[in-house]
C-alpha cells in the first residue's frame, strides 16, 4: 500500500535536541518522526500529534491541522519549529578586507 506524502504548504525546520536542524515537508516525514525518532515519546501535544497526522494521512484531518499539531509537539518537547529559513543565510564573509596586524 503506498501511502501519499501529503506535502505542506511552507516545510518545517525543527531544531532537534542535539542542536542540529532538520527539514520536514510532508505529514508522512513529520509521522514516521513522531514514530520512530521522537526523543520523549509522551505527552499531550505528542499523543495528538500522532494522531492527527495518522487523520491527515487517512484523509479525515485537515493537513493544515497536523502541521500545527506537529508544531506544538516540537514545542513541548524543546524543539522549536519554524517555517522561515532565513536565519539560515549565512553572512558573506569579505575574505578580501585587509587583515590588520597586532
Amino acid at each position: 500500500m503506498h501511502i501519499p506524502e501529503m506535502p505542506w504548504s511552507v516545510p518545517l525546520l525543527v531544531r532537534l535536541q542535539n542542536g542540529t536542524s532538520r527539514v520536514f515537508s510532508s505529514v508522512y516525514d513529520a509521522l514516521d518522526f513522531l514514530e520512530n525518532e521522537w526523543p520523549l515519546r509522551r505527552g499531550q501535544r505528542y499523543e495528538r500529534a500522532i494522531r492527527t497526522c495518522r487523520g491527515a494521512l487517512n484523509g479525515s484531518t485537515p493537513i493544515a491541522v497536523a502541521r500545527e499539531a506537529f508544531i506544538a509537539a516540537c514545542l513541548e518537547a524543546g524543539m522549536p519549529a519554524t517555517g522561515r529559513f532565513e536565519h539560515l543565510r549565512t553572512s558573506k564573509r569579505n575574505d578580501d578586507s585587509p587583515q590588520r596586524a597586532a
